[in-house]
């Protein structure tokens, strides 16, 4: 099985895919497992949870924490942006999910290698598809130097990138809902795959992020 564990939609202030587009396009590409992670938003979960291209689809979110970007992952209830690490980590904990550092060495929503190893994650993603190659080599030689279970996505905020990045479950016969889908991701057996952003699309990412940075009053998305 392919899922793609870091997937954005229309309810992120910077996606345009809609909830139904990322199902339609993750079936269209063999990527049967998605986990919908919304910047600080758990709204999209509930429209696609039931629908009927045999997509799974895992409760997620991207929480904007003070510090850094950290990807929550199987909760059960929307976490709220703005806390420190740890006070988002154990809202992720009591919210039933997992912790993990998204994109650490991304330079203005990345937490950091110092924050990554200094507090309690349950994993790290290794891979992203929109991080520069530099980066997602950082970020996994940082995931193998943590030690625990790694995740990789696209984070698309289009249809066309969604599957960009993934992991692949090479036994995948006991996979038949989002819980065995974590419960696998915590077991260690994701196989990390991903692209990396370009130079041209670095350059015009930059020129984007920073402009929305500005829009925001220089708060983290």
């Amino acid at each position: 099985m392919k899922a793609d564990l870091h997937v954005h939609t229309d309810y992120s202030n910077d996606g345009v895919s809609t909830p139904q587009q990322v199902i339609e396009t993750a079936a269209e590409r063999g990527i049967m497992c998605v986990a919908i992670t919304d910047h600080n938003s758990f709204r999209a979960y509930f429209d696609v949870k039931d629908n009927d291209r045999g997509v799974i689809v895992i409760p997620a979110e991207e929480v904007s924490s003070a510090e850094g970007h950290i990807l929550a992952i199987g909760i059960d209830r929307e976490i709220p942006r703005g806390m420190g690490i740890q006070e988002t980590i154990d809202a992720i904990h009591e919210a039933g999910g997992y912790a993990f550092a998204a994109h650490p060495y991304r330079w203005w929503s990345g937490l950091g290698e110092k924050n990554t190893l200094g507090y309690p994650f349950d994993g790290v993603e290794a891979l992203n598809a929109r991080s520069v190659p530099h980066a997602n080599w950082k970020s996994k030689r940082l995931a193998a130097r943590v030690g625990k279970p790694v995740t990789a996505g696209s984070d698309a905020h289009s249809p066309p990138r969604i599957g960009w990045g993934r992991v692949i479950f090479e036994e995948d016969g006991d996979l038949e809902t989002w819980q065995d889908v974590v419960k696998a991701i915590m077991d260690g057996r994701a196989v990390p795959q991903s692209v990396s952003r370009q130079p041209s699309e670095t350059v015009r990412y930059g020129i984007k992020s920073i402009g929305q940075w500005v829009m925001r009053g220089f708060r983290k998305m």
